[in-house]
Protein backbone atom coordinates (compact mmCIF):
# COMPACT_ATOMS: atom_id res chain seq x y z
CA UNK A 1 0.00 0.00 0.00
CA UNK A 2 1.81 3.50 -1.21
CA UNK A 3 2.39 5.89 2.13
CA UNK A 4 0.11 9.14 2.13
CA UNK A 5 2.00 12.07 -0.05
CA UNK A 6 2.54 14.67 2.58
CA UNK A 7 3.29 12.10 5.07
CA UNK A 8 5.88 10.35 2.81
CA UNK A 9 7.65 13.90 1.93
CA UNK A 10 7.75 14.42 5.60
CA UNK A 11 9.43 11.94 6.03
CA UNK A 12 12.13 12.11 3.04
CA UNK A 13 12.81 15.73 4.75
CA UNK A 14 13.09 14.38 8.18
CA UNK A 15 15.70 11.81 6.86
CA UNK A 16 17.69 14.43 5.26
CA UNK A 17 17.66 16.52 8.41
CA UNK A 18 18.49 13.16 10.75
CA UNK A 19 21.64 12.24 8.29
CA UNK A 20 23.30 15.92 8.76
CA UNK A 21 23.21 15.62 12.30
CA UNK A 22 26.68 16.07 14.07
CA UNK A 23 26.68 13.54 15.80
CA UNK A 24 27.07 10.88 12.71
CA UNK A 25 29.76 12.13 11.23
CA UNK A 26 32.10 14.18 13.75
CA UNK A 27 33.63 11.30 15.58
CA UNK A 28 35.17 10.12 12.10
CA UNK A 29 37.51 12.80 12.13
CA UNK A 30 39.11 13.78 15.44
CA UNK A 31 42.06 13.89 15.57
CA UNK A 32 44.72 12.61 18.66
CA UNK A 33 44.31 14.53 21.65
CA UNK A 34 48.16 16.98 21.62
CA UNK A 35 50.36 16.97 23.78
CA UNK A 36 49.12 20.71 24.61
CA UNK A 37 45.90 22.14 25.43
CA UNK A 38 42.75 21.51 23.34
CA UNK A 39 40.53 24.59 22.60
CA UNK A 40 37.19 24.78 20.70
CA UNK A 41 36.47 27.60 18.94
CA UNK A 42 33.24 27.58 16.53
CA UNK A 43 30.01 29.77 14.62
CA UNK A 44 26.97 28.29 12.73
CA UNK A 45 23.29 27.20 13.21
CA UNK A 46 24.90 23.73 13.73
CA UNK A 47 28.01 24.76 15.91
CA UNK A 48 26.58 23.57 19.23
CA UNK A 49 25.20 20.67 18.70
CA UNK A 50 28.80 19.92 16.55
CA UNK A 51 30.42 21.19 20.30
CA UNK A 52 27.75 18.37 22.01
CA UNK A 53 28.96 15.77 20.03
CA UNK A 54 32.60 16.57 20.42
CA UNK A 55 31.92 16.27 24.07
CA UNK A 56 30.69 13.20 24.03
CA UNK A 57 33.61 11.90 21.66
CA UNK A 58 36.45 13.63 22.95
CA UNK A 59 38.57 11.51 25.31
CA UNK A 60 40.66 14.33 27.09
CA UNK A 61 39.82 17.89 28.93
CA UNK A 62 38.88 20.82 26.53
CA UNK A 63 37.62 24.23 26.72
CA UNK A 64 36.14 26.72 24.05
CA UNK A 65 33.71 28.50 22.68
CA UNK A 66 31.06 28.62 20.08
CA UNK A 67 28.21 31.20 18.55
CA UNK A 68 25.30 29.67 17.23
CA UNK A 69 21.62 31.41 16.32
CA UNK A 70 18.93 32.14 19.29
CA UNK A 71 17.00 29.45 20.38
CA UNK A 72 19.74 26.77 18.56
CA UNK A 73 21.74 26.06 21.90
CA UNK A 74 22.11 22.62 23.24
CA UNK A 75 24.01 22.02 26.65
CA UNK A 76 27.69 21.13 26.90
CA UNK A 77 29.64 20.86 30.11
CA UNK A 78 33.22 22.15 28.86
CA UNK A 79 32.70 24.57 25.69
CA UNK A 80 30.63 27.65 26.67
CA UNK A 81 27.85 28.65 24.16
CA UNK A 82 26.97 31.88 22.98
CA UNK A 83 23.75 33.00 20.68
CA UNK A 84 23.51 36.07 18.78
CA UNK A 85 21.28 36.95 15.94
CA UNK A 86 21.18 35.58 12.56
CA UNK A 87 20.42 36.74 9.54
CA UNK A 88 21.23 40.24 10.77
CA UNK A 89 24.09 40.36 12.67
CA UNK A 90 23.77 42.05 16.12
CA UNK A 91 25.87 43.05 19.13
CA UNK A 92 26.03 39.76 20.95
CA UNK A 93 27.82 38.43 17.71
CA UNK A 94 30.21 41.09 17.43
CA UNK A 95 31.05 40.52 21.71
CA UNK A 96 31.11 36.52 20.82
CA UNK A 97 33.68 37.32 17.39
CA UNK A 98 36.26 38.99 19.94
CA UNK A 99 35.94 35.98 22.50
CA UNK A 100 36.87 33.41 19.69
CA UNK A 101 40.00 35.56 19.47
CA UNK A 102 40.47 35.46 23.17
CA UNK A 103 40.49 31.80 23.06
CA UNK A 104 42.97 31.11 20.90
CA UNK A 105 45.64 34.00 21.77
CA UNK A 106 48.75 32.79 23.15
CA UNK A 107 48.74 28.99 21.31
CA UNK A 108 51.95 27.14 21.25
CA UNK A 109 52.88 24.67 18.46
CA UNK A 110 51.95 21.48 20.50
CA UNK A 111 48.27 22.82 21.08
CA UNK A 112 45.06 21.81 18.77
CA UNK A 113 42.09 24.41 17.75
CA UNK A 114 38.63 22.05 16.86
CA UNK A 115 36.82 24.40 14.28
CA UNK A 116 33.20 23.97 14.22
CA UNK A 117 32.11 25.63 11.48
CA UNK A 118 28.54 25.62 9.79
CA UNK A 119 26.35 27.49 7.92
CA UNK A 120 24.82 30.87 9.44
CA UNK A 121 28.68 31.93 10.76
CA UNK A 122 28.81 35.02 8.36
CA UNK A 123 26.04 36.66 10.43
CA UNK A 124 26.99 35.28 14.00
CA UNK A 125 30.49 36.54 13.12
CA UNK A 126 30.33 39.89 12.57
CA UNK A 127 33.36 41.56 13.54
CA UNK A 128 33.87 44.66 11.51
CA UNK A 129 37.09 45.19 10.12
CA UNK A 130 38.78 48.78 11.26
CA UNK A 131 37.18 51.62 10.15
CA UNK A 132 33.71 50.08 10.02
CA UNK A 133 31.00 49.78 12.51
CA UNK A 134 28.60 47.41 12.98
CA UNK A 135 25.64 49.03 11.89
CA UNK A 136 28.11 49.24 8.65
CA UNK A 137 27.89 45.32 8.93
CA UNK A 138 24.16 45.38 9.65
CA UNK A 139 23.30 47.32 6.59
CA UNK A 140 26.11 45.46 4.20
CA UNK A 141 23.96 42.41 5.46
CA UNK A 142 20.89 43.92 4.97
CA UNK A 143 21.69 44.84 1.07
CA UNK A 144 23.23 41.46 0.57
CA UNK A 145 19.98 40.14 1.11
CA UNK A 146 17.52 41.99 -0.48
CA UNK A 147 20.15 41.74 -4.02
CA UNK A 148 19.33 38.42 -5.46
CA UNK A 149 23.54 37.93 -5.18
CA UNK A 150 23.81 34.09 -4.37
CA UNK A 151 25.33 32.53 -1.33
CA UNK A 152 29.39 32.65 -2.79
CA UNK A 153 28.80 36.43 -3.80
CA UNK A 154 27.97 37.34 -0.52
CA UNK A 155 30.20 35.75 1.50
CA UNK A 156 32.91 36.85 -0.83
CA UNK A 157 31.96 40.76 -0.10
CA UNK A 158 31.51 39.78 3.54
CA UNK A 159 34.90 37.94 3.79
CA UNK A 160 36.52 41.10 2.53
CA UNK A 161 34.94 43.75 5.07
CA UNK A 162 35.56 41.43 8.51
CA UNK A 163 38.34 41.21 10.74
CA UNK A 164 37.66 37.06 11.49
CA UNK A 165 36.17 35.90 8.04
CA UNK A 166 38.42 34.87 5.17
CA UNK A 167 41.11 32.86 7.13
CA UNK A 168 42.12 35.38 9.94
CA UNK A 169 40.47 33.56 12.48
CA UNK A 170 43.33 30.89 11.88
CA UNK A 171 46.01 32.86 11.61
CA UNK A 172 45.53 34.23 15.15
CA UNK A 173 45.49 30.36 15.98
CA UNK A 174 49.30 29.95 14.60
CA UNK A 175 51.74 28.45 15.34
CA UNK A 176 49.01 25.66 16.84
CA UNK A 177 47.42 22.86 14.51
CA UNK A 178 43.67 23.92 13.29
CA UNK A 179 41.48 20.96 12.45
CA UNK A 180 38.21 22.44 10.60
CA UNK A 181 35.04 20.46 11.05
CA UNK A 182 32.61 21.75 8.78
CA UNK A 183 29.06 20.88 7.91
CA UNK A 184 28.25 22.60 4.31
CA UNK A 185 25.50 24.38 3.61
CA UNK A 186 26.86 25.82 0.26
CA UNK A 187 26.87 24.70 -3.39
CA UNK A 188 30.01 23.04 -4.44
CA UNK A 189 30.97 22.49 -0.72
CA UNK A 190 33.83 25.17 -1.21
CA UNK A 191 35.34 25.68 2.48
CA UNK A 192 35.75 29.27 2.24
CA UNK A 193 31.74 29.88 1.36
CA UNK A 194 30.91 27.79 4.73
CA UNK A 195 30.30 30.65 7.58
CA UNK A 196 32.48 33.06 4.86
CA UNK A 197 35.35 30.88 5.70
CA UNK A 198 36.74 32.37 8.99
CA UNK A 199 39.51 29.23 9.30
CA UNK A 200 40.29 28.23 5.80
CA UNK A 201 42.77 30.24 3.25
CA UNK A 202 40.17 32.70 0.49
CA UNK A 203 41.59 32.63 -2.98
CA UNK A 204 39.41 35.52 -3.62
CA UNK A 205 40.22 39.19 -4.03
CA UNK A 206 39.06 42.63 -3.08
CA UNK A 207 38.71 43.22 -6.61
CA UNK A 208 36.33 40.79 -6.77
CA UNK A 209 34.35 41.32 -4.05
CA UNK A 210 33.81 44.94 -5.51
CA UNK A 211 32.94 43.78 -8.59
CA UNK A 212 29.87 41.95 -7.04
CA UNK A 213 28.77 44.96 -4.90
CA UNK A 214 28.39 46.76 -9.00
CA UNK A 215 26.91 43.55 -10.27
CA UNK A 216 24.04 44.04 -8.20
CA UNK A 217 24.19 47.50 -7.97
CA UNK A 218 24.09 47.02 -4.06
CA UNK A 219 24.40 50.24 -1.97
CA UNK A 220 27.00 49.85 0.55
CA UNK A 221 28.23 52.46 3.58
CA UNK A 222 31.26 54.82 2.20
CA UNK A 223 33.54 52.85 4.60
CA UNK A 224 33.00 49.81 3.33
CA UNK A 225 33.16 50.98 -0.44
CA UNK A 226 36.58 52.71 0.24
CA UNK A 227 37.83 49.06 2.21
CA UNK A 228 36.89 47.17 -0.99
CA UNK A 229 38.69 49.91 -3.57
CA UNK A 230 41.77 50.57 -1.48
CA UNK A 231 42.14 46.85 -1.00
CA UNK A 232 42.79 47.08 2.69
CA UNK A 233 40.08 44.15 2.78
CA UNK A 234 42.26 41.72 1.42
CA UNK A 235 41.81 38.39 3.34
CA UNK A 236 44.28 35.63 4.35
CA UNK A 237 45.99 33.67 0.70
CA UNK A 238 46.77 30.25 0.11
CA UNK A 239 49.79 29.26 0.80
CA UNK A 240 50.36 32.13 3.43
CA UNK A 241 52.67 30.15 6.62
CA UNK A 242 50.23 30.80 8.93
CA UNK A 243 47.72 28.26 8.01
CA UNK A 244 50.33 25.66 7.29
CA UNK A 245 49.06 23.68 10.09
CA UNK A 246 45.61 24.16 8.81
CA UNK A 247 42.81 20.53 8.17
CA UNK A 248 39.58 20.76 6.93
CA UNK A 249 37.19 18.05 7.03
CA UNK A 250 33.54 18.15 5.37
CA UNK A 251 31.52 16.25 7.81
CA UNK A 252 27.89 16.90 6.55
CA UNK A 253 26.65 18.20 3.19
CA UNK A 254 23.94 18.53 0.84
CA UNK A 255 24.38 15.52 -1.58
CA UNK A 256 24.54 13.13 1.85
CA UNK A 257 21.16 14.19 2.78
CA UNK A 258 19.50 13.81 -0.55
CA UNK A 259 20.84 10.49 -0.37
CA UNK A 260 19.45 9.65 2.97
CA UNK A 261 16.20 10.62 1.35
CA UNK A 262 16.66 8.81 -1.71
CA UNK A 263 16.81 5.55 0.59
CA UNK A 264 13.88 6.16 2.35
CA UNK A 265 11.66 6.91 -0.92
CA UNK A 266 13.24 3.35 -2.33
CA UNK A 267 12.08 1.71 0.98
CA UNK A 268 8.46 2.82 -0.12
CA UNK A 269 8.42 1.65 -3.75
CA UNK A 270 8.78 5.40 -4.76
CA UNK A 271 11.71 5.87 -7.54
CA UNK A 272 14.38 8.54 -6.36
CA UNK A 273 15.56 11.47 -9.09
CA UNK A 274 18.52 12.89 -7.84
CA UNK A 275 18.60 16.56 -9.78
CA UNK A 276 21.66 17.40 -7.59
CA UNK A 277 22.97 19.53 -4.85
CA UNK A 278 23.48 22.98 -6.38
CA UNK A 279 20.82 24.05 -7.92
CA UNK A 280 20.79 28.07 -7.85
CA UNK A 281 18.86 31.03 -8.91
CA UNK A 282 16.13 33.61 -8.77
CA UNK A 283 13.52 31.24 -6.74
CA UNK A 284 10.59 31.69 -8.73
CA UNK A 285 12.73 30.77 -12.14
CA UNK A 286 13.95 27.65 -10.27
CA UNK A 287 10.12 26.75 -9.27
CA UNK A 288 9.73 27.77 -13.08
CA UNK A 289 12.25 24.83 -14.04
CA UNK A 290 11.42 22.04 -11.77
CA UNK A 291 7.86 22.67 -12.67
CA UNK A 292 8.47 21.50 -16.28
CA UNK A 293 10.61 18.70 -14.87
CA UNK A 294 7.56 17.61 -12.60
CA UNK A 295 5.16 17.73 -16.10
CA UNK A 296 7.72 15.91 -18.12
CA UNK A 297 7.85 13.29 -16.16
CA UNK A 298 3.79 13.32 -15.04
CA UNK A 299 2.99 13.75 -18.93
CA UNK A 300 6.08 11.72 -20.51
CA UNK A 301 7.43 9.31 -17.85
CA UNK A 302 10.64 11.34 -18.45
CA UNK A 303 13.50 11.21 -17.16
CA UNK A 304 11.70 8.58 -14.57
CA UNK A 305 8.35 7.38 -15.03
CA UNK A 306 5.96 7.72 -11.82
CA UNK A 307 6.19 7.16 -9.12
CA UNK A 308 8.84 8.85 -8.78
CA UNK A 309 9.91 11.64 -6.65
CA UNK A 310 12.68 14.30 -7.89
CA UNK A 311 15.13 15.31 -5.00
CA UNK A 312 17.25 18.45 -5.44
CA UNK A 313 19.41 20.98 -2.62
CA UNK A 314 21.28 24.03 -3.21
CA UNK A 315 20.12 27.27 -2.31
CA UNK A 316 17.73 29.73 -4.71
CA UNK A 317 17.57 33.34 -3.97
CA UNK A 318 15.40 35.84 -4.08
CA UNK A 319 15.74 39.77 -5.31
CA UNK A 320 13.01 41.28 -2.99
CA UNK A 321 10.25 43.55 -4.35
CA UNK A 322 7.69 43.30 -1.93
CA UNK A 323 6.91 43.59 1.50
CA UNK A 324 6.23 39.57 2.42
CA UNK A 325 7.89 37.65 4.81
CA UNK A 326 9.37 35.38 2.43
CA UNK A 327 11.73 32.68 2.05
CA UNK A 328 13.56 31.22 -0.52
CA UNK A 329 12.04 28.12 -0.28
CA UNK A 330 8.44 28.99 -0.47
CA UNK A 331 8.94 31.47 -2.90
CA UNK A 332 10.32 28.36 -5.13
CA UNK A 333 7.66 26.60 -4.09
CA UNK A 334 4.54 29.01 -4.47
CA UNK A 335 6.04 29.94 -8.31
CA UNK A 336 5.94 25.82 -9.10
CA UNK A 337 2.70 25.85 -8.62
CA UNK A 338 1.55 28.54 -10.45
CA UNK A 339 3.47 26.40 -13.11
CA UNK A 340 1.84 23.38 -12.42
CA UNK A 341 -1.84 25.21 -12.35
CA UNK A 342 -3.30 21.68 -9.77
CA UNK A 343 -1.90 18.60 -12.21
CA UNK A 344 -3.01 15.52 -10.76
CA UNK A 345 -0.73 13.78 -8.70
CA UNK A 346 1.78 15.84 -8.26
CA UNK A 347 2.86 16.83 -4.60
CA UNK A 348 6.20 18.55 -2.76
CA UNK A 349 7.85 19.47 0.17
CA UNK A 350 10.69 22.33 0.35
CA UNK A 351 11.92 23.46 2.89
CA UNK A 352 15.55 24.88 4.84
CA UNK A 353 16.98 22.09 6.81
CA UNK A 354 17.99 24.02 9.44
CA UNK A 355 14.35 24.64 10.13
CA UNK A 356 14.20 28.70 9.16
CA UNK A 357 13.24 29.40 5.89
CA UNK A 358 13.94 32.97 5.58
CA UNK A 359 14.03 35.20 8.57
CA UNK A 360 10.67 32.92 9.62
CA UNK A 361 10.70 30.31 12.38
CA UNK A 362 9.44 27.89 9.30
CA UNK A 363 11.05 25.54 7.61
CA UNK A 364 9.25 25.88 4.44
CA UNK A 365 6.08 24.54 2.90
CA UNK A 366 4.28 21.63 1.31
CA UNK A 367 2.16 21.84 -1.72
CA UNK A 368 -0.60 19.70 -3.26
CA UNK A 369 -2.18 19.29 -6.82
CA UNK A 370 -5.84 20.99 -4.74
CA UNK A 371 -3.51 24.03 -3.32
CA UNK A 372 -3.90 26.74 -5.43
CA UNK A 373 -7.97 25.56 -5.79
CA UNK A 374 -8.29 25.71 -1.79
CA UNK A 375 -6.18 29.18 -2.02
CA UNK A 376 -9.09 30.94 -4.40
CA UNK A 377 -11.55 29.68 -2.84
CA UNK A 378 -10.23 30.82 0.66
CA UNK A 379 -10.27 34.45 -1.35
CA UNK A 380 -7.31 34.76 -2.38
CA UNK A 381 -4.70 35.23 -4.84
CA UNK A 382 -1.54 33.21 -5.30
CA UNK A 383 -0.27 35.59 -7.64
CA UNK A 384 -0.22 38.25 -5.61
CA UNK A 385 1.43 36.41 -3.02
CA UNK A 386 4.03 35.41 -4.95
CA UNK A 387 4.62 39.63 -6.44
CA UNK A 388 5.14 40.48 -2.40
CA UNK A 389 7.76 37.78 -1.86
CA UNK A 390 4.39 37.05 1.26
CA UNK A 391 4.72 32.69 0.17
CA UNK A 392 4.98 32.08 4.01
CA UNK A 393 1.38 33.75 4.60
CA UNK A 394 -0.11 31.87 1.80
CA UNK A 395 1.22 28.69 2.84
CA UNK A 396 -0.19 28.99 6.24
CA UNK A 397 -3.31 30.21 5.57
CA UNK A 398 -3.63 26.96 3.87
CA UNK A 399 -2.45 25.05 6.80
CA UNK A 400 0.71 23.47 4.52
CA UNK A 401 3.43 25.40 6.43
CA UNK A 402 6.24 23.13 7.51
CA UNK A 403 7.50 24.20 10.82
CA UNK A 404 10.25 21.99 12.57
CA UNK A 405 11.80 23.92 15.43
CA UNK A 406 15.70 24.23 15.44
CA UNK A 407 16.99 20.95 13.61
CA UNK A 408 20.59 21.79 14.91
CA UNK A 409 22.07 21.17 11.60
CA UNK A 410 22.18 23.18 7.94
CA UNK A 411 22.50 21.44 5.11
CA UNK A 412 20.77 23.97 2.86
CA UNK A 413 17.64 24.02 0.92
CA UNK A 414 15.91 20.64 0.57
CA UNK A 415 13.02 19.69 -2.31
CA UNK A 416 10.96 17.37 -2.70
CA UNK A 417 8.53 16.55 -5.90
CA UNK A 418 6.43 13.54 -5.58
CA UNK A 419 4.64 12.39 -9.22
CA UNK A 420 2.21 9.28 -8.74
Amino acid sequence: MRPDPRSLLRQLFAAAVQSAQPAHGLAAHLPAPPRGRTVVIGAGKASAAMAQALEAAWPGPLKGTVVTRYGHAVPCRQIRILEAAHPVPDAAGEQAARQLFDQVRGLGPDDLVISLISGGGSALLPLPAPGITLADKQAVSTALLRSGANIREMNCVRRHLSAIKGGRLAAACAPARVVNLLISDVPGDRPEDIASGPTVADPSTCADALEIVRRYGIHLPSAAIGRLESGAGETIKPGDPRLANVQTHLIATPQQALQAAARVARSAGITPVLLGDRIEGEAREVGKVLAGIALQVRHHAQPEAPPCVLLSGGETTVTVRGRGRGGRNVECLLSMALALDGCPGIYALMGDTDGVDGQEAIAGALLAPDSLARAWQAGGSPRAFLDDNDAHTFFERLDDALVTGPTLTNVNDFRAILIL
